[in-house]
């Protein structure tokens, strides 16, 4: 079990929390931060949920996604934060407007690349998810599991293991998914949300993205282009193609600067390739955003991956 001393003693002398994590949330961001909401109002203590973005639609039903405020909706400032799957401070975005001076941030991570920013840093790279500790944590507080709090504990599992398909799918993973079963998550209803229901813009967008896809490196990479924000998933139709190890989404985020998002199959890591580029992530998923036109940065991450290739035993 983690060590989780410092950080619960953080948290009971609070008088108030802050919980945040990274832009532009997936399940394991929106799920562990109102996990950690649940985790400290069952203590008593006041919690206030903000993220920069908004919840994303397709998440909104958690139980207490309604709470997750933006930054501007928040008046005051705090002294204790809890960050959830947040790898750096950047990732947090503007919420850090909302921190006082001296804070304490409590940083609670799953990715390799956390540079581990807090004063009180939990960082466990080998985890499948941010859920996946903050399971553990609440075992440690003695907490009781309740339906709302297995429901988005398993969100949080279910979304960032790939419905436990992924490699990061271990015994461990599937003892807690199945206890949080136990005490209530729906495992058929959250996998139908979360993975298999999409929307007609959705269906459009991926429409207008495949016919973008290129295939390079001998097969080994495939890389597709998206216009739209809403792109969850995407990269996966490249990265799932028979052959290809390294699949790459690129998307503009402002006039000046691209979004890259990378998966990866079982040979390259591409949380190495993209900490080059100032990104991170994990092994088999990361990504970066990199100042430049859609050609030149397509270029430059081509040649970065093509060089990760080099000496490679496959």
């Amino acid at each position: 079990m983690l060590d989780w001393t410092s950080a619960t003693q953080t948290l009971k002398n609070a008088s108030q929390i802050l919980v945040v994590s990274h832009v532009n949330p997936d399940g394991d961001a929106i799920g562990s931060t109102l996990a950690v909401g649940s985790m400290v109002q069952s203590l008593g203590i006041p919690v206030t949920l903000v993220n920069e973005s908004p919840v994303p639609e397709k998440l909104s039903f958690l139980p207490g996604a309604e709470n997750i405020l933006l930054p501007s909706q928040v008046k005051d400032r705090f002294s204790v934060i809890i960050a959830v799957d947040a790898a750096d401070i950047s990732r947090i975005g503007n919420c850090q407007q909302l921190f006082a001076d001296h804070s304490v941030i409590i940083n609670i991570d799953h990715h390799g690349t956390n540079d581990e920013f807090g004063k009180i840093n939990i960082v466990k790279a080998d985890a499948a998810a941010t859920a996946e500790m903050l399971y553990d944590w609440a075992v440690y507080l003695d907490i009781p599991i309740s339906r709302s709090l297995a429901t988005v504990l398993y969100a949080g599992l279910l979304t960032d293991t790939g419905g436990f398909r992924y490699s990061n799918t271990s015994s461990n993973v599937m003892r807690i998914a199945a206890n949080l079963l136990e005490q209530g998550a729906e495992s058929y209803q959250l996998a139908d949300r979360l993975l298999e229901t999409i929307s007609v813009r959705y269906l459009e967008q991926l429409k207008t993205s495949l016919a973008t896809m290129q295939i390079t490196l001998n097969g080994k990479v495939a890389y597709l282009v998206s216009e739209e924000e809403d792109n969850d998933g995407l990269v996966n139709f490249a990265r799932n193609i028979e052959g290809v190890d390294v699949g790459i989404l690129f998307r503009p985020s402002d006039e000046n600067h691209i979004k890259v998002s990378m998966r990866s199959r079982q040979i390259i890591d591409v949380a190495a390739v993209a900490l080059e580029m100032g990104g991170g992530g994990h092994a088999r998923a990361a990504g970066c955003t990199i100042n430049g036109q859609m050609d030149e940065v397509i270029g430059a991450v081509l040649e970065k991956v093509k060089e990760a290739f080099k000496g490679v035993k496959e």
